[in-house]
């Protein structure tokens, strides 16, 4: 579920439009999966520099395809978990950055 500051962006026809281009122009498969020789669908156009209140307000990183990637749900948890775990402060729901 979508963090409040960007429930509003992932609901909308631009993004969905814009995700549906980029899942499409990648074939369908997850790119992590890809580079390993494994074909996989693609289902979460996951952003490489994740969006807070500051990034979403950027239509080069929410809407740029140099920002997006598609991946499965697995490769998806795993690139999460990974950014979770090597960082001490967390961007909470109201935009301020706080300590895990």
């Amino acid at each position: 579920m979508a963090r409040p500051f960007a429930r509003r962006f992932y609901s909308s026809k631009t993004w969905q439009d814009c995700r549906n281009a980029y899942s499409k122009s990648v074939h369908h498969l997850c790119e992590n999966c890809l580079k390993l020789g494994i074909y996989r669908p693609g289902e979460i156009v996951h952003h490489k520099i994740e969006m807070d209140p500051v990034t979403i307000e950027n239509p080069e990183l929410a809407l740029g395809f140099g920002n997006l990637e598609l991946l499965c749900r697995e490769c998806h948890a795993k690139m999460h978990d990974a950014r979770t775990k090597n960082n001490r402060f967390i961007i909470g729901d109201d935009g301020r950055v706080v300590a895990r």
